[in-house]
C-alpha cells in the first residue's frame, strides 16, 4: 500500500494510525487516505500486536456456556469491547479442573486482560489469577484483594422474590441454594432469610437445599425438599428452577395449585417452560458490558473505583406463582 501511495511504510503507518506527531504534508496525507479506501485496507492487529506487545484482545473465562446467566454476560461484554476496539476471546473452564485456562490465555500472549467468571473455590481461582500476570476483572463474585469485580445484587433479587411469594400467603418457602460456600449462594440465602424476616416468617433450615447451578442440581435437591411439604419455593437460578418443576411435574404436584416457584434471573427460556416461570430479572448483560469498560480502562492507565452492586430489575409474575393453597 505504501509502494502504491509512493510513500515510505512509516509515513504511511503514521497517517493511517491517526499520528500527528509528525508533520505529514496534507497532499501526501490525502493521498495515502485515497490508495486505502481504494485498496479496501485494513489494519493487522496481529502484526501490530507484535510490535507493541498488545492484541487488542479481552479473554472471558466462564464456567458454563450453556447457561443464560453467562450467556448474557458474553454479550454485554462482547458489545462494549467492540465499542471500545476489542476483540472478545472465549474460554470455557468446568469448575475443579485443573486446566490452566486462564494462565494460558495470557501467557501465550493472546489477550491483554480478562474477563473471569468462576464456581471454582477462592485459592483456586486467586492461584490461577496469580499466574496470568495481566489486568483482570471479576463478574458475579468478588474475591479478597483482587482489585475490580462486578456483582449482582442478589440478596435484594432474592427479598423482591420472598416478599412476592409471601404476598400470595405462603408461609412455608423452600430455597434452592445455589453451591456451598459460593459468593452468590451465601448473597441469595442472606436475601432469602431477610425476606422471611420481612413478612414474619421464621427461618426453617429444614426447607433449604444445596442445587447448585444445573437442572441436574435443582432437581436433586427439589426431590429433598418434598417431605417438608412448602407450598412455594424459590430457586437461586433459572436453570436450577427448571430441574425442580422437572421434579414437581414427575411427583404429580400441580404448579402452582399446589406449590408455586419462582426463580431468580430471567432469559427467554422461562416463558418457555410449562408453567411459564416467575423471575427476577437480573442485569447479566450490563454487568459484562460493565466489567469490559472497567478492563479496558485499566488497560489505558486508569484506577477505576470499585462499582456498587448492580441492582436487580423487575419480577415477571408469570403462571408458576399463585395463592397459597388452602
Amino acid at each position: 500500500m505504501a509502494q502504491t501511495a509512493g510513500v515510505d511504510m512509516s509515513t504511511a503507518s503514521r497517517v493511517l494510525r491517526g499520528d500527528v506527531s509528525q508533520r505529514v504534508r496534507e497532499e501526501t496525507r490525502a493521498r495515502i487516505l485515497k490508495v486505502a479506501e481504494e485498496l479496501a485496507y485494513r489494519p493487522n492487529s496481529l502484526a501490530r500486536g507484535l510490535r507493541t506487545a498488545r492484541t487488542d484482545t479481552l479473554g472471558i473465562v466462564v464456567p458454563q456456556l450453556d447457561n443464560p446467566v453467562f450467556a448474557a454476560a458474553i454479550r454485554g461484554a462482547e458489545q462494549a469491547a467492540a465499542e471500545l476496539g476489542y476483540s472478545l476471546l472465549i474460554s470455557h473452564r468446568e469448575p475443579g479442573t485443573t486446566a490452566t485456562t486462564i494462565a494460558k490465555l495470557s501467557q501465550t500472549n493472546r489477550v491483554d486482560g480478562l474477563l473471569v467468571a468462576s464456581l471454582d473455590d477462592d485459592e483456586v481461582l486467586r492461584s490461577d489469577l496469580a499466574a496470568a500476570h495481566v489486568p483482570f476483572v471479576l463478574m458475579n463474585r468478588i474475591l479478597p484483594g483482587a482489585p475490580l469485580s462486578v456483582v449482582l445484587d442478589s440478596r435484594a433479587a432474592a427479598r423482591k422474590a420472598v416478599a412476592h411469594l409471601a404476598g400470595l400467603g405462603h408461609r412455608r418457602i423452600a430455597h434452592l441454594a445455589g453451591r456451598d460456600q459460593g459468593f452468590n449462594a451465601a448473597q441469595r440465602l442472606d436475601g432469602y432469610r431477610q425476606g422471611l424476616e420481612a413478612a414474619g416468617i421464621a427461618f426453617d433450615p429444614a426447607l433449604v437445599a444445596t442445587a447448585g447451578y444445573t437442572a441436574e442440581g435443582g432437581a436433586r435437591a427439589m426431590a429433598e425438599l418434598l417431605p417438608q411439604r412448602p407450598t412455594a419455593v424459590l430457586a437461586a437460578t433459572l436453570v436450577s428452577a427448571a430441574g425442580a418443576m422437572s421434579v414437581l411435574h414427575a411427583a404429580g404436584w400441580r404448579i402452582p395449585q399446589d406449590i408455586s416457584v419462582a426463580g431468580l434471573h430471567d432469559a427467554p427460556v422461562a416463558s418457555l417452560l410449562y408453567p411459564s416461570l416467575t423471575t427476577v430479572m437480573m442485569p447479566t448483560e450490563e454487568m459484562g458490558r460493565v466489567a469490559a469498560s472497567l478492563l479496558v480502562r485499566s488497560l489505558s492507565g486508569e484506577h477505576p473505583d470499585p462499582v456498587p452492586p448492580l441492582p436487580p430489575g423487575d419480577l415477571i409474575a408469570r403462571a408458576s406463582t399463585g395463592p397459597a393453597p388452602g
